[in-house]
């Protein structure tokens, strides 16, 4: 007769693993049960897959995780990781930030994981200077810190820095004969297309050895924001013909095919995919679909036809959506339309909400020199308390980032700029360059 085995630290530690992978939460808690009442809750490698565990739960879980960190009397640079990255996955990018700080070292799985935390958090200046110190640490940046220091390139529109990055992977990577992810691919794609460069990101694109549905999508969605919207049709078709068992087409392609359509005025075109995105590929036209074919519609002039499909929509419109059919109003001039909307939309709207619908028709009314009217809707927006947030732009000159918001003065070249656009307009109009003053401040706006 075989006697029955006890567990040990190596079983809990390895049902605990399990449990992670798994993400079965409460069954891991069950296990942690077993740990506490046979006298496991010392071991290190358990204590390290408990921290595990509570990581990968909510916000509710983050605390049990970081409870069991503090009482291990031997942290590895594992439990200090997987605290990290539970604290990013709850969204507290500065409690995963302070965490990191405090810790005696570092691996590589430490500085990718706080780098991918602040790109998913929104903190792109931070990710650069995070990818900096890797680099004087001599850390060997692995391929997913490069993805996303690719995409807070892309979002900051730092092209010099991609540049260098794209060099230091065909150095670092591409000649060591390591094979590049599909994911640092569509990271590079993404990058070229986000700052304009087209050609480099169509290159990236065409030596991909295998393309995932994103690659498609970024490339066809680059060409679209770069007004090539035959050339996006043309990347479409050819994804098609790979046929449905390699790549398909999901709601994400078909946002960008059909932007692509409203920017070339490709008419035809779009009608017809709109109509097949759900009798071919089963695809259920989301908000961000109709907002692009109302935009379709409305920049080519088929204003009627824009606002029946909006009316019909079997979802509410967003301000997307009807800030295009306003757009489209503004472009041909149609203030009837504009008007009827727009005040249709502002009953019962607070001012917050009623802001971007009065300032698009009053540009409308400038459009169409109704002056009148412009200052009719001004009024309105004074007697309501409206206050449009201000205007912002971003430029990237000799590696610094510049914010510009409308009004402000309080750049430290403030002088320098407004004497230059001051050169600028002088040589417009010593060129016959014909300036609506009153329409340009009124667009200047937006």
């Amino acid at each position: 007769m075989v006697a029955a085995a006890e567990p040990d630290g190596f079983t809990y530690s390895y049902l605990l693993s399990a449990c992670v992978r798994a993400k079965l939460l409460r069954e891991g808690e069950q296990v942690h049960g077993r740990v506490l009442a046979n006298g496991y809750c010392s071991n290190m490698f358990v204590q390290t897959n408990l921290v595990n565990l509570y990581a990968v739960g909510g916000v509710n879980d983050i605390r049990y995780a970081r409870r069991v960190f503090e009482e291990m009397s031997a942290r590895s640079v594992v439990s200090w990781n997987s605290l990290i990255a539970g604290y990013i996955r709850c969204g507290d990018i500065d409690g995963a930030w302070k965490i990191f700080n405090d810790m005696p070292e570092r691996n590589v799985v430490s500085w990718t994981t706080i780098v991918s935390g602040c790109a998913q958090n929104g903190r792109y200046k931070q990710v650069l200077s995070l990818f900096g110190e890797m680099r004087r640490a001599h850390v060997e940046v692995d391929q997913v810190a490069l993805v996303a220091v690719l995409s807070a390139c892309a979002k900051l529109g730092d092209l010099n820095l991609g540049k260098q990055i794209h060099w230091y992977i065909e150095e670092r990577i591409s000649a060591r004969n390591q094979t590049l992810s599909v994911s640092l691919n569509n990271a590079l794609i993404h990058m070229y297309a986000s700052c304009g460069v087209i050609d480099e990101a169509y290159k990236v694109f065409n030596i991909m050895p295998c393309k995932s549905n994103v690659s498609w999508t970024s490339i066809i969605t680059g060409l679209a924001k770069q007004g090539c919207g035959e050339a996006a049709l043309d990347v479409f078709w050819s994804m098609l013909r790979l046929g449905a068992n390699q790549v398909r087409p999901d709601e994400i392609t078909f946002i960008g095919v059909l932007c692509a359509c409203s920017h070339a005025g490709l008419i035809n075109e779009g009608r017809h995919l709109f109509e097949h995105m759900s009798k071919t590929w089963g695809i259920s036209p989301k908000i961000e679909h109709y907002g692009c074919m109302v935009d379709l519609l409305s920049r080519a002039g088929f204003l009627d036809e824009a606002y029946r499909l909006v009316e019909s929509m079997p979802i509410r419109p967003n301000d997307a959506v009807w800030g295009a059919l306003l757009g489209g109003c503004r472009i041909h001039k149609n203030a009837g339309l504009a008007s009827h909307v727009a005040q249709k939309l502002a009953v019962g709207l607070d001012p917050e909400q009623a802001a971007g619908y009065l300032v698009l028709l009053s540009n409308v009314y400038a459009t169409a020199k109704r002056w009148h009217d412009v200052l009719g809707v001004r009024q309105k927006m004074v007697e309501m308390g409206v206050r449009k947030p201000s205007g912002r732009s971003w430029v990237q000159i000799n590696g610094v980032v510049h914010d510009f918001v409308a009004g402000d003065r309080d750049h430290k070249h403030a002088p320098s700029i407004y004497e230059m656009l001051g050169q600028i307009t002088r040589q417009a109009r010593q060129k016959s360059y014909k300036l609506d003053l009153m329409e340009r401040f009124l667009d200047a706006e937006e």
